[in-house]
């Protein structure tokens, strides 16, 4: 009966369409999206970046939905934004930050163009076939990017469809062009040089229960260890894109170096147990919640630790196009005399000052010294 409730509202909602051109998406299927797109509902609100590179005067302008996890899994970069572009606060919320959560209804009534999902994540995907039928019932264009299940391959062609949707060709073509120059000082210096891979472990979502590990491996934060000229370690035991491994198998097999990824930001340091890093996080504060999340019990003793070759990063790098400039930070870690002269600090203030609405502010990744 909902079904059929719900056809009945798109057929009477679907939006009429001038022109059109045709774009293939990430998940390669073709579709005809209107010439002028001013109506879209995005399946990730931490898309609002993507949306900044192409149009920085006014990135939520054409947004008129939007899952509601942006302000709840990354408050301070979220704040930024409110404080810049106060309209955000009025987007209407399809859902929270699973994609259980997700209203069609509410998404239907709101008589979007263009819907941009994931083709994996917290937000309605691939795999949401009923999601997909009702709104392109509507007349709604659906549009799959990834800048998560395998980031460093599809986070240029994501922008290159967000550019075609929206007519932001130029824009999208000079990010991308940043972004493959910065990836190729790392992997062409890695493929003339042939270094001997180093072990990584990455710990994701540091601190956030009291077990370890969870970990990414096949997709996410786990494929930069690769393109840095790293093995990750986890790979052994975790067959997908992310999972647990014990604190026994960790301390059996220990990595050469080890980064945990930060949850917390400058709200929480101190009265949470996670890394914290990102938007108005100091030096200092990051550092400080990096020595205390490798005093725990097991990690510590890690030879890893206690050499020194531990590190945090921003764990939302893993869904940002700007995660060329972690890649850049993970090469200097894992291979230090081979890359002493990268600097991703300043590629990552690049990025910032050429394609976000704010310079960048805080520290997005941290080492024990």
């Amino acid at each position: 009966m909902l079904r059929s409730v719900l056809l009945c509202l798109a057929l009477l909602l679907a939006p009429a369409s001038a022109g059109a051109k045709q774009i293939t998406d990430l998940a390669g299927r073709t579709v005809t999206v209107p010439d002028k797109v001013e109506r879209i509902i995005i399946g990730e609100g931490r898309y609002i970046p993507a949306l900044a590179i192409l149009d920085r005067d006014d990135p939520v302008g054409r947004v008129v939905g939007m899952m509601g996890d942006y302000e709840n899994v990354d408050p301070a970069s979220y704040a930024r934004y409110r404080e810049r572009f106060p309209g955000i606060a009025g987007i209407a919320r399809i859902g929270r930050t699973a994609k259980e959560s997700f209203s069609l209804e509410r998404a239907i009534a709101l008589r979007p163009q263009v819907a941009i999902f994931g083709i994996g994540g917290h937000g309605p995907d691939t795999r949401s076939g009923e999601v997909i039928r009702a709104l392109e019932a509507t007349g709604t264009v659906i549009l799959f990017i990834d800048f998560r299940s395998d980031p460093l391959a599809n986070t240029p062609r994501s922008m290159e469809v967000l550019g075609q949707a929206l007519g932001r060709e130029r824009e999208a073509a000079e990010f991308n062009a940043v972004w493959r120059a910065a990836l190729a000082q790392v992997t062409e210096r890695l493929a003339q040089a042939k270094p001997a891979p180093v072990g990584v472990f990455v710990e994701s979502r540091v601190g956030l229960d009291s077990s370890c590990c969870e970990t990414m491996t096949r997709g996410m934060i786990g494929r930069f260890v690769t393109a840095a000229g790293g093995v990750n370690i986890a790979e052994a035991m975790v067959p997908g894109e992310a999972g647990t491994v014990s604190l026994e198998w960790l301390i059996a097999n220990p990595p050469q170096v080890y980064i945990g990824t930060a949850i917390g930001d400058l709200a929480s340091a101190g009265s949470r147990p996670w890394l914290a890093l990102g938007a108005g996080v100091p030096a200092g504060v990051a550092q400080e919640s990096l020595k205390r999340s490798m005093a725990r019990a097991g990690i510590a003793e890690l030879q890893a630790i206690r050499d020194g070759r531990a590190h945090a990063v921003w764990h939302h790098f893993y869904n940002s196009p700007f995660n060329v400039a972690a890649v850049q930070a993970f090469a200097k870690w894992l291979h230090p005399a081979l890359f002493a002269d990268l600097d991703p600090e300043g590629l990552l203030r690049e990025l910032h000052a050429r394609f976000q609405p704010f310079p960048l502010d805080g520290v997005y990744w941290s080492s024990l010294p």
